[in-house]
């Protein structure tokens, strides 16, 4: 999908941890990534890649090391939550029981996000109806729900505020799998309706194969390849996608992480020189552990112009 406008850039973002007397951790190492309005982006990578770092700076929860955010053509910079509520990005997170008040009822916290928008047109029972669950729920608390139910809960609080980008960061991750993809087109549909952008954070590949109009894939804080989902699906270029994509089940029982994967993401605090990947890379060279690739649309020096 091909979309004039820019709702999201992400360019060339570092993010850092730090910690007395511990060296920096870069979760997020030089990440460059868009969104366009109606558009799902899916970002894929193994857990500890930096997936949620990104989205938590995105949001404003995260400070920023170096290299830029924008939202509708606006720097994001870490925000006060009076300013927050007023940028269009909503998130909803991986565990919906704990992002829920469980002293509250369901429909005062929609209520919130109604407030905010300025919407008095729309109820909290309306929104529940939307994402597919009883009105009568509003009068209920989280603890008496689900945690698919939860999760849907949770998307209609974030659809409250109206917002113009929303991120799911591993919304489905916590739910069992007869709930994850129902939640995961749930979200899909709602934001095209809306026209919002959808930036989709997962490790489930065959889930967002489903939703997604293009696939961000991410490793140990590096985007690494980007492309239409159908596109990369079919070619991946980067190694370290094709493992990914190796690995998922498929209904004749193949899908095992490779043999030529060797090992584990390594520590963020101390990363390998030149590319990241090429501890573990099977077609690694000697320029691989020299120098790190510049990024395009694989960042790889398998594909790099000679």
């Amino acid at each position: 999908m091909t979309l004039p406008t820019t709702l999201l850039a992400i360019d060339d973002l570092v993010v850092e941890h730090r910690s007395p007397g511990r060296p920096a951790v870069r979760g997020v190492a030089g990440a460059s990534l868009s969104v366009s309005p109606g558009e799902v982006v899916g970002l894929v990578g193994e857990s500890g890649c930096g997936k949620s770092t990104l989205a938590r700076a995105v949001c404003g929860l995260n400070p920023i090391t170096a290299g830029s955010i924008a939202f509708d053509g606006q720097p994001v910079t870490p925000l006060g939550l009076r300013r927050r509520k007023l940028t269009g990005i909503q998130m909803v997170f991986q565990d919906p029981y704990a992002s829920l008040n469980p002293r509250r009822r369901v429909g005062d916290q929609i209520a919130d996000g109604l407030r905010t928008s300025g919407d008095t047109a729309t109820s909290p029972a309306d929104l529940l109806e939307r994402v597919g669950l009883p009105r009568d729920f509003a009068g209920r608390h989280p603890h008496e729900f689900s945690g698919g139910q939860r999760q849907r809960i949770a998307i209609a609080r974030a659809l409250a505020a109206r917002p113009r980008l929303l991120i799911g960061d591993e919304p489905i991750s916590a739910l069992d799998a007869s709930a994850q993809s129902q939640v995961a087109r749930l979200m899909r549909d709602l934001a095209v309706d809306s026209g919002a952008g959808l930036l989709f954070i997962s490790h489930d590949l065959s889930v967002v194969r489903l939703i997604a109009d293009r696939i961000a894939v991410m490793y140990l804080g590096r985007i690494v390849e980007v492309g239409d989902t159908a596109e990369v699906w079919a070619s991946p270029r980067h190694p370290y996608t094709q493992a990914l994509l190796r690995a998922v089940p498929r209904p004749d029982g193949m899908g095992t992480l490779p043999e030529e994967l060797p090992g584990d993401v390594p520590d963020p605090a101390d990363p390998p020189g030149g590319c990241r990947f090429s501890p573990r890379c099977p077609f690694v060279m000697d320029v691989c552990r020299e120098k790190e690739p510049e990024f395009g649309p694989v960042a790889c020096w398998l594909h790099e112009p000679r």
